[in-house]
């Protein structure tokens, strides 16, 4: 608007001024609105670009090249190294050598005979492997006639020896071992094997001892899944897992003592229902709120507060939201003071302390509604026309409304802080498929997944990897004893 245009407004009157200011604060106010969601926008789409591993649920494989994200974890203050009353791994002398070579002098440089002389004796040890080698064993049985009375005996083969030519318990369970535990795809596995032992092994060969195994375990993963029904605190995850050219999903169910992988087509509550252990589970379930889970009720939850933790960082460094940072702290300290009790021998905290954190926990979504409300206005969806939700609001309203779930550790000290047992068991799963890539089919994913179950239980229950190994293939798996 021109300079001449303002005049001729002013000469026709004080109504006219009235109508060109009203007209101006509407445009200003419209053009303010616009302004404040392109802001919002732009923190958002700023947010998304500084989301990494340790502000959100991403993994640490999408943090890239980029400089490495600060960790999380607060320092213990305990010097690096091995602590005090750890069990060391140094390489120390053996009392019973397997073998002794004695190098003594038998004559003295003046002639004299040093036999039978006793002198200062020094050793050293030497910690070696033998090159390894398949030894073959030919059993023959013979078959006799008494030539008394006529009778025919039999002799009988070894347990065990059903085939014309095959492979002993020991080198079959390598093969799993290698497939299974390390990982190793199949064609490297023979390899390895093979410069090893100088046998040549078929992948074939690899896949078919693996599926025999598999079926020695169904008894092991029965009694795995009747446990994990019966546990009082119990762990579930899942994770995508391509097979048979489609995305399906690994279920993971587990406790310090259990662990059960099953792969399905579906991530959610059709899934449960098939694997069968959520629908007649009572204890608590700790996961990262997928909301499937919370369709089973008969049973209760505790929410996965490492995943808080990242994203509160994310909104308190994406949309400076000081509420954010405040509820990390308050978690945190509750966490440390439940460590604190347990570490004293008391199992439960304080009616008085329990009230006095809630109170505080509920402030702080109280102010952070107030502050959400002043850093972003009333939005609304410019697809919907409904209030438009950010982050931080749709964070709150699930920390409200899963107050108790959120606070579960501190209510009941059986239940952890986190989900971590369980995603420390899927990640192994996610391992897999990195080193060894996809699976081409459903039986394969299956046999894996079993296999693995039967490896991370013994694990977890203190036992040897291959020697469990041995005796599954032996017909004889090693079942979990029912805590309960």
């Amino acid at each position: 608007m021109s300079e001449k245009d303002i005049i001729k407004i002013y000469n026709e009157g004080i109504d006219a001024v009235v109508g060109l200011v009203k007209s101006l604060s509407g445009q200003i106010s419209e053009l303010s609105t616009q302004v404040n969601r392109l802001n919002v926008r732009v923190t958002e789409l700023e947010a998304q670009l500084n989301k990494n591993s340790s502000n959100s649920s991403k993994p640490p494989s999408s943090d890239g090249l980029k400089k490495k994200p600060k960790n999380n974890r607060k320092k213990s203050g305990k010097p690096t190294g091995g602590q005090p009353g750890h069990e060391g791994k140094t390489l120390e002398k053996v009392k019973n050598p397997d073998e002794v070579v004695d190098i003594k002098p038998e004559h003295c440089e003046c002639g004299y005979n040093l036999k039978g002389i006793k002198g200062t004796i020094r050793t050293r040890q030497v910690f070696e492997i033998p090159v390894i080698k398949i030894k073959v064993t030919e059993y023959k049985t013979h078959e006799i006639e008494c030539p008394e009375c006529g009778k025919v005996h039999k002799g009988q083969f070894p347990e065990g020896v059903n085939q014309p030519v095959q492979y002993g318990e020991n080198l079959q369970a390598l093969m799993s071992y290698l497939t299974n535990y390390q990982l190793i795809p199949l064609e490297r596995a023979a390899e390895l094997i093979r410069d090893l032992t100088g046998h040549n092994i078929s992948q074939g060969t690899l896949v078919s001892i693996n599926r025999r195994l598999e079926k020695n375990l169904e008894g092991f993963e029965n009694a795995v899944i009747g446990q994990l029904i019966d546990a009082d605190v119990a762990h579930f995850d899942e994770t995508g897992m391509r097979s048979d050219k489609k995305t399906k999903w690994v279920h993971s169910a587990s406790t310090d003592k259990l662990t059960y992988y099953v792969i399905h087509d579906k991530r959610g509550a059709d899934a449960s229902k098939d694997i069968g252990i959520l629908p007649e589970f009572q204890g608590t379930a700790v996961h990262d709120h997928w909301k499937s889970y919370y369709t089973y009720t008969d049973c209760t939850h505790a929410e996965c507060n490492a995943h808080h933790l990242r994203n509160l960082k994310g909104i308190h460094e994406s949309y400076g939201h000081e509420w954010a940072n405040e509820m990390s702290g308050l978690l945190i300290e509750i966490k440390e003071r439940v460590e604190s009790l347990k570490e004293q021998g008391i199992d439960s905290m304080p009616s008085d302390e329990i009230k006095a954190y809630i109170g505080r926990y509920d402030d702080i979504i109280a102010k952070g509604k107030e502050e959400n409300t002043l850093k972003t206005g009333n939005l609304v969806s410019e697809k919907t026309g409904k209030p438009k939700k950010g982050e931080s609001l749709n964070l709150l309203e699930k920390l409200e409304k899963y107050n108790l779930e959120t606070l579960a550790f501190m209510l009941d000290f059986d239940i952890p802080f986190d989900n971590n047992r369980a995603e420390r068991d899927i990640r192994m799963v996610k391992l897999r498929q990195k080193i060894s890539g996809c699976f081409r089919g459903d039986e394969g994913a299956n046999t894996f997944c079993r296999i693995r179950s039967y490896i991370s239980t013994c694990r977890k229950n203190g036992m040897r990897v291959l020697e469990s190994l041995v005796n599954a293939i032996k017909g004889d798996a090693f079942i979990p004893q029912n805590s309960l």
